[in-house]
């Protein structure tokens, strides 16, 4: 466990910087735009401005929940604050289902009024700004696999550098055939693509937030590790859930023929359960077969998959 905590530390550290990295980035290339779409008069760079000051409050909610979840456990927070990722995380995505619908609303007021917007300089910002999120997507990219904050943050960015391509390639159809509905269309299209990747971090925070058993642990199996030692003779109130990606926690209770071996056996099996199923926290109980829940041999308790 201490091992587990220093290690996450030092991942945190380096999560900390990429994210302070992306914040600047994202902060300076929005001002860049803002400052743009008022000397143009572009609308569609004012609109991206705003997407990304959106953004850049993402990214700092991002950034403050890691350093938030480093704080240590308290008598009320025994656990410490590992969900505080997992919530901004959460918030992310209701964020980005935000920004979709704003988009979405302002592609339908274009369709029925286009503008007129200074193509050329609308996509030389447009390939500055594609640049600049590419760059701080690639930053994000190592550490998303294993942290959903630094998964909703990459979201972010990525719908920025979406929107980007989809001003570059408006902004060469308006060049060559002033065609304005170019613009409105491409905003649709990304929008839809900002609410797939928002629905997917949706769910996988709201299955971490609702205690559901980690993606890639299987109760069934688990069960049948525990059923397999020798010195088990059944199992009972197994429980499986995420603290935050990456840090999952077992509970559960065992029969036992005697509880003299206990220290053997919760070594032999926290063991098993770490090298095959990768769980960081495992707490076990022992029984013996004279208590009130702890009747019958090995048997699936009602568990089922999620």
């Amino acid at each position: 466990m201490e091992h587990h905590s220093h290690s996450h530390d030092n991942k945190n550290i380096k999560e900390k910087r990429a994210l302070g990295i992306v914040l600047g980035l994202t902060f300076c290339f929005m001002i860049v735009e803002a400052v743009a779409g008022f000397y143009t008069g572009s609308l569609a760079l004012l609109s991206d401005a705003g997407h990304m000051l959106t953004d850049v409050f993402a990214l700092s909610l991002a950034f403050f929940a890691i350093w938030f979840s480093q704080k240590p456990p308290t008598s009320t927070k025994t656990f410490g604050f590992y969900r505080a990722e997992i919530l901004a995380a959460f918030f992310n995505s209701l964020l980005l289902f935000a920004i979709s619908g704003a988009i979405l609303f302002e592609a339908y007021k274009r369709l029925l009024t286009p503008h007129e917007v200074k193509s050329l300089e609308m996509t030389i910002v447009a390939v500055i700004g594609l640049c600049v999120n590419l760059t701080a997507a690639y930053i994000l990219f190592k550490f998303q696999s294993g942290n959903l904050n630094i998964k909703g943050a990459l979201y972010h960015v990525l719908s920025d550098a979406l929107g980007s391509v989809g001003a570059i390639v408006a902004g060469i159809i308006m060049i060559t055939t002033k065609w304005y509905y170019a613009d409105s269309l491409i905003s649709i299209l990304v929008s839809v693509l900002i609410i797939r990747g928002a629905w997917v971090l949706f769910r996988e925070s709201t299955h971490i937030l609702l205690e559901g058993t980690p993606k890639g642990i299987d109760l069934s199996a688990v069960q049948d590790c525990l059923c397999s030692h020798k010195r088990v003779i059944s199992v009972h109130d197994l429980h499986a859930w995420t603290l935050t990606q990456g840090f999952e926690a077992l509970s559960a209770h065992l029969v036992v023929e005697n509880i003299d071996d206990s220290e053997d056996i919760i070594s032999e099996i926290k063991q098993e359960l770490s090298n095959k199923f990768k769980i960081s926290h495992i707490t076990l109980q022992l029984e013996t077969q004279e208590c009130e829940d702890a009747s019958g041999p090995c048997y699936d308790n009602g568990i089922s998959e999620n």
